[in-house]
């Protein structure tokens, strides 16, 4: 029975073993629902085939789509003081950080980098809303200033892309003093006479709003985003009343002059260049190089070159 056991039962459990597919090979809408497989997704800017529900994108993604061949190089930020408080809830601050920095893959909430977007040399910088809620602590407020002082420095344009729950409570009032720091640091930029553009991304909410989020020159947003500094479910239990269908989102802010543009995540980065090559007097932008000319065509194999034709008397 050796065999039977050893040899023909696994061989007959193997034909009909479910394999294990990854987890991650799959991702539900949360608008709509639809299924959407990681790849098709992925190509699709993180924006849903079906319903065209924005979902959130990781700031290195979103530098990938933006930067000329996905091509840019990292600004450095100076490292604030860790857990200068020492808080702790449920758990103390530096595991929440380093759960966060784990789970994301990034050091801290902010992104910055320069690259060329279309042939424009910028300086960006990106929140990443999946770290801590994208949470506005000391790195973030050093992080625009050393964004603001590179733009000056190289005299670039510099882009925001906000994605936050406010100010991070780990770190109290240091947290707050981030608001007038990063306003100094948009102040910089309008000093230097150089264009400073934000896109406001879902949801941008909290002391990010009340600040650097709604100081630019620009102010796009994308589509559907949650754009405040109280939510709507606070608003509602304060003044209890029914607020507006769509209150806060970025289309109801845009009828009533808090926005210039509410643009699809596709063709953010064809308005961008064209709003940074407005504000800064350069002509508009190359969508595609053609191949230089060559001097002479070849000559097909076994084509004798004409001579050249004597000048027509003159009469």
């Amino acid at each position: 029975m050796n065999w039977i056991s050893n040899y023909v039962r696994p061989k007959i459990n193997s034909l009909f073993s479910r394999r294990e597919v990854p987890e991650n090979l799959w991702t539900k809408c949360p608008e709509c629902g639809t299924m959407l497989f990681h790849r098709e997704l992925s190509d699709n800017l993180n924006v849903c085939t079906s319903c065209d529900h924005h979902m959130a994108i990781s700031p290195r993604d979103r530098f990938r789509a933006l930067f000329d061949g996905g091509i840019f190089t990292e600004i450095k930020v100076p490292e604030p003081v860790a857990d200068p408080l020492h808080f702790k809830d449920q758990k103390k601050y530096p595991e929440r950080l380093k759960g966060a920095q784990k789970a994301t893959g990034e050091k801290e909430a902010m992104l910055v980098a320069e690259g060329e977007m279309g042939r424009t040399p910028i300086v960006a910088v990106a929140q990443d809303f999946s770290f801590m809620a994208g949470s506005m602590g000391m790195y973030v407020g050093n992080a625009m200033i050393s964004a603001a002082e590179r733009a000056v420095k190289l005299k670039r344009p510099m882009i925001l892309f906000s994605a936050a729950g406010g100010a991070r409570m780990q770190e109290g009032i240091l947290s707050l003093m981030q608001m007038p720091r990063t306003t100094v640091a948009v102040q910089m930029l309008r000093e230097a006479r150089l264009p400073y553009i934000v896109v406001l991304t879902h949801p941008t909410t909290g002391g990010v709003t009340a600040s650097y989020a709604m100081l630019g020159d620009v102010q796009l947003s994308e589509p559907n985003a949650l754009i405040c500094f109280a939510g709507p479910r606070v608003i509602e239990q304060t003044i209890r009343e029914k607020l507006p269908e769509g209150f806060q989102r970025a289309e109801y802010l845009l009828d009533h002059g808090m926005l210039d543009r509410v643009t699809h995540r596709k063709s953010l980065r064809d308005e961008l260049i064209t709003i940074v090559r407005m504000l800064t007097g350069q002509p508009p932008a190359v969508k595609g190089d053609l191949p230089a000319p060559s001097e002479a065509a070849p000559m097909a194999e076994g084509q004798q070159a004409e001579a050249p034709k004597a000048p027509a008397p003159k009469a």
